[in-house]
């Protein structure tokens, strides 16, 4: 038995009770959760698993995009480098 003091006194409620209690209250704060996110239309799985497809794509792109930039930047450094090597050593055909 567990018992809930109110203002008038204590309540006493059957475990199986106050489980079942326990698990609509649970549902009831669950369903106003997905309603204040904007999910209560029953999609909010398929919503969610959308969103975190969409999340992943996003981090891909980022890193992929990070990963572009380094790249073309150390070919920059290394042309440059090459060029610079190149004219030192004249091998262009510039004026000698």
């Amino acid at each position: 038995m567990f018992e809930i003091k109110n203002q008038e006194g204590w309540v006493t409620l059957p475990q199986n009770d106050f489980e079942n209690l326990l698990d609509v209250a649970a549902q009831r704060g669950a369903e106003r959760c997905l309603a204040h996110l904007g999910l209560e239309n029953g999609h909010a799985a398929r919503d969610i698993r959308e969103l975190r497809n969409l999340l992943e794509a996003w981090r891909d792109a980022r890193r992929t995009a990070w990963q572009t930039t380094v790249k073309v930047i150390t070919t920059g450094i290394l042309a440059a480098l090459l060029v610079g090597a190149a004219i030192k050593l004249k091998l262009m055909g510039g004026p000698q």
